[in-house]
């Protein structure tokens, strides 16, 4: 790997050619992918990649004039100062927000690199084109910076805010509600059987943590494995499953954790308050999010728990 200050000055000018074809592509992979749910933000990133081609080709009809068409094979990857990027466009789930984090990062850096290889360069035609571009990638941070305020500006940051809203609920809140409520709700039975069948809050502990972890594993597989998302357009299945998985351990250690009080009676008690918050949590996500009325969600929610509940109090008290 060669330092900057190594880099010949035809070195840096296949560099700067190779810089900007890397940066358009990944710019026509963000618009290719954001195209249908962001439009407007997919239009800017096209914008940018055809700029990005023009400044290629400057760079390379500069290259050619006093170097001739030999390009050395040089990546920013060969040399040392340049930040790693995370693959953002490998992913199969494109957060809008560090799309246009990433886009700010990449043309800063771009600015950088024509500020330092200005200032090197002997020529003075190269080193005119090499401010030039400096000035062009800061105008690109700039835009990438106000790409939010631009896009609210023309409306469709309302319609995209919406898309991203709706990405959000599908990926990530319906299958961690689901999770929520199974640990919440289907844990009651076991957890409330093994606590009035023994009268033991290390007995109701254990078996409580046994149900919540296993069931969130099941959910988990379950959610992930339903469905890879290339039809539905829920996205990945890894963040999907974590989420469902995650969310049902949770709902199931809320009121097992309360058995870690010795007195049997006394975590019974404070087991039952989590109970009803946990409850009452799951009806106000389905009216946050899933635009159910909370008095409906509520009963709904409520009526399961509680037949739940008492199927495991009436078989641990048998």
């Amino acid at each position: 790997m060669k330092r900057f200050s190594d880099l010949s000055e035809a070195e840096i000018l296949a560099l700067a050619i190779s810089n900007e074809e890397e940066d358009a592509r990944i710019y026509l992979q963000f618009a290719s992918r954001l195209k249908a749910d962001y439009p407007a933000t997919a239009a800017m990133f096209e914008r940018m990649a055809q700029e990005e081609h023009g400044h290629r080709h400057a760079l390379h009809q500069l290259y050619v004039a006093r170097f001739g068409e030999a390009l050395p094979y040089i990546t920013r990857q060969d040399v040392k100062g340049f930040l790693k990027r995370n693959p953002l466009w490998l992913l199969e789930t494109l957060r809008i927000d560090a799309v246009r984090r990433q886009a700010e990062v990449m043309e800063y850096e771009a600015q950088q690199f024509y500020i330092k290889a200005a200032a090197r360069a002997h020529d003075a035609a190269t080193r005119q084109l090499l401010a030039d571009l400096a000035e062009a990638e800061s105008a690109h941070e700039t835009l990438a910076q106000e790409l939010g305020g631009q896009i609210e500006t023309s409306g469709a940051r309302v319609h995209e805010d919406e898309a991203a809203h709706r990405v959000f609920v599908l990926q990530i809140v319906q299958p961690g509600l689901a999770g929520l409520i199974d640990g919440s709700i289907s844990t009651l039975a076991p957890i409330f059987a093994a606590a009035f069948a023994t009268q033991d809050s290390w007995a109701a502990f254990l078996v409580g943590l046994a149900a919540s972890i296993g069931a969130g594993i099941s959910m988990g597989l379950t959610e992930g494995l339903s469905d890879d998302g290339a039809i539905t357009g829920r996205g990945s299945p890894w963040p999907r499953g974590l989420a469902c998985g995650v969310m049902t351990m949770l709902g199931g250690l809320g009121h097992t954790l309360p058995y870690l009080i010795p007195d049997f009676w006394t975590a019974t008690a404070v087991a039952g308050v989590v109970v009803a918050v946990e409850l009452a949590a799951i009806a106000y996500v389905r009216t946050h999010y899933m635009e159910t009325p909370f008095g409906s969600a509520l009963v709904q929610v409520v009526l399961g728990g509680l037949l739940v509940l008492a199927a495991g109090i009436l078989i641990g008290s048998s």
